[in-house]
């Protein structure tokens, strides 16, 4: 096994102070060898898990969440603090994920063995990405939905001539006809007054409410199934299948496709936006500063709540993936280089945006604060109604929901990946069969569907709103990201992790990184969360529909599924073993290493058995970077 070479490339750098196993009572233990051992897969190229970072990373919070906030808290004073907690927050978890994995080669539950006693950290992460994989692809789902309406002449979301609209349905609201109060027993359209005008409803609304969601009036009344959407679903369910059932081999190559053509149909996209009329009013409204947002609480929470979802931190999956990398990989650039994609693209994703917008303000002579929106209401409203306003209007309704598609897709594939990768961790290689993934994914996509029924139903939204705000919400990510910082930096100790990552890269990173790990992040983390817990809101939909009681419950148990698996395995832990307290913890915190750190530290292993003390042979020297 020692001279044995799992990756391509030289043997990493060894590192002073390093925990292989030796004669250091923190040594750890090693499993995994055996004859049943299975080597870890690696990717073909380099380049595949960049572009899969990028795919998973880079999704639609970055094109419908984003540049609302940006608009909504002072336009360009916005980056101050994003770009703040992006250094302070965002990076040096995104590092500590990806180097964790690199460093483990396991997934997002085995990768803890680096401290047994806090594994619950895995399986939280588990039970948060499942539920991400389970409510996200409705998304999708109601993309192709709209993507196969796309293939019509007549776009049926631009008339109110359909089964699904009601009287009140108004093709063109003419506001500036009513901006004189006197008028407002003047018919405008039809048989419509101004006084009518406030109850008026859009067609694109129309279509989204009654005939794509055929919403009920609240959680507690279901309805029937929508079968459109069930196909829907069931096609990207196996789309992901595809993607995902030969693992990162085949994800690897799929997601060249679907990480990079989005940024071709953004590109297509903003120079269609910007010959607009219109549309230097909507960008300026995008970047214009408003430098008195910056003392209000809200803009910096909105920041660092943004980063969290958009760096996809706390999820597992991003560990998985840098799990798949060589041992001696240069993970410290590979997060810079993400990190500055991820922002990049929700910055230019803006322009986009807004150029549109206010072609659309312009077009209906109302503000633009009037059609910002934000989530869904971006993707599935405002949107459609713009391009319904376009020349050839289908072509670009295509075009957009088309990118749509792909920017969940991906990320919706590498989530399954992460998850599948976790799982089968538990299982390895002695209990081998030969169509075990095959099988995993299978089951895992299965379970997901069943579950997504629930949101295909008329209060199906309801179902989904329960998810998305409770299941894989800021606060579950922020106590994620800060019990991470927390073992990491003071359970396994921070200056002891720097040397695995210099024997990793070669390389000592900045010491930035070792600060923020111990006091910046888990302080930034804590006090947004927090903010959170102290500024809760119950749910609501659309500002009108409250939930009833025991759908509050329902979220609050989505929630605590995964924020209670970190204090209920550690305490579990704990009282199972023997001894004092002090031995139970030295023995749950001692690292249990894998059969690849016997290989890459077997320089340091036999140095330390072979070398005296005082021997200057065979030193080390490692870098500092320079940043």
């Amino acid at each position: 096994l020692l001279n044995k070479t799992t990756d391509s490339g030289s043997t990493a750098v060894a590192g002073s102070g390093s925990a292989c196993a030796g004669p250091d009572k923190k040594a750890g233990v090693v499993t995994g060898a055996g004859p049943g051992y299975q080597e870890r897969e690696t990717w073909t190229r380099q380049m595949d898990f960049i572009m899969s970072c990028v795919g998973f990373a880079v999704g639609l919070g970055n094109v419908w969440r984003f540049p609302y906030l940006c608009y909504k808290n002072g336009g360009g004073v916005f980056l101050i603090p994003y770009l703040l907690i992006v250094f302070v927050g965002g990076i040096p978890i995104f590092f500590l994920e990806i180097a964790l994995g690199q460093f483990m080669k396991a997934g997002s539950i085995n990768v803890w063995n680096i401290a047994p006693l806090f594994k619950g950290l895995g399986y939280a992460s588990m039970v948060i990405v499942f539920f991400c994989n389970t409510y996200y692809i409705m998304v999708l789902a109601w993309g192709f939905y709209y993507l196969i309406k796309s293939f019509n002449a007549t776009l049926p979301w631009s008339t109110c001539d359909n089964e699904w609209n009601t009287p009140s349905c108004m093709e063109f609201f003419h506001h500036q006809d009513c901006n004189n109060g006197s008028l407002a027993n003047t018919t405008i359209s039809g048989n419509m007054t101004c006084a009518d005008l406030a109850n008026a409803r859009s067609p694109i609304i129309e279509f989204w409410e009654n005939k794509v969601l055929n919403i009920s009036s609240g959680l507690e009344e279901t309805g029937e199934f929508n079968w459109e959407l069930i196909l829907c679903l069931m096609a990207v369910w196996v789309m992901v299948y595809f993607c995902v059932w030969k693992g990162v081999k085949s994800t690897g190559k799929i997601v060249y496709f679907t990480a990079t053509f989005p940024y071709v149909v953004l590109i297509i996209l903003l120079v269609r936006g910007v010959t607009l009329p219109g549309a230097y009013d909507g960008i300026m409204y995008y970047i214009k500063p408003d430098w008195s947002k910056l003392g209000e609480a809200q803009v910096w929470i909105d920041a660092g709540t943004q980063i969290f979802f958009s760096y996809a931190i706390g999820l597992g999956a991003l560990t998985a993936l840098g799990s798949y990398n060589r041992f001696n990989n240069d993970c410290y650039k590979d997060a810079f280089v993400l990190a500055l994609i991820n922002s990049g693209t929700s910055f230019f994703a803006g322009f986009v945006v807004f150029s549109i917008l206010g072609f659309m303000a312009a077009e209906q002579g109302v503000d633009i604060s009037q059609v910002a929106e934000s989530g869904p209401g971006l993707a599935f409203i405002a949107y459609p109604m713009a391009v319904s306003l376009m020349p050839v209007a289908p072509l670009w309704a295509a075009l957009f929901f088309f990118m749509l598609l792909l920017l969940g897709l991906d990320s919706q594939f590498v989530g399954v990946e992460g998850f599948v990768t976790g799982i089968l961790d538990l299982f390895p290689g002695n209990n081998h069969h030969r169509y075990k993934r095959e099988i995993a994914v299978a089951i895992c996509c299965l379970l997901c569907f069943i579950i997504d029924l629930s949101m295909v139903t008329q209060g199906g939204m309801y179902v989904f709103q329960l998810f998305d705000y409770y299941s894989a919400s800021g606060m579950t990510l922020l106590w994620q990201a800060f019990w991470e910082c927390i073992v990491v930096a003071w359970v396994y100790g921070a200056d002891r992790f720097m040397d695995d990552i210099a024997r990793m890269i070669g390389y000592r990173p900045f010491p930035w990184m070792k600060w923020c790990w111990s006091f910046i992040t888990p302080c930034v983390c804590m006090g947004i969360f927090l903010f959170h817990l102290v500024n809760y809101k119950p749910l609501t939909y659309n500002n009108v529909y409250v939930y009833p009681w025991w759908g509050e419950v329902i979220g609050w148990c989505l929630a605590l599924s995964s924020m209670l698996c970190i204090p209920v395995s550690l305490l579990y832990k704990l009282f199972r073993a023997k001894g004092t307290f002090k031995e139970r913890w030295a023995h749950l915190t001692n690292p249990v290493w894998g059969v690849h750190h016997l290989e890459y530290m077997a320089p340091d292993i036999k140095s330390l058995t072979s070398l005296s003390p005082g021997t200057d042979d065979n030193k080390v020297i490692i870098f500092e970077s320079v940043m």
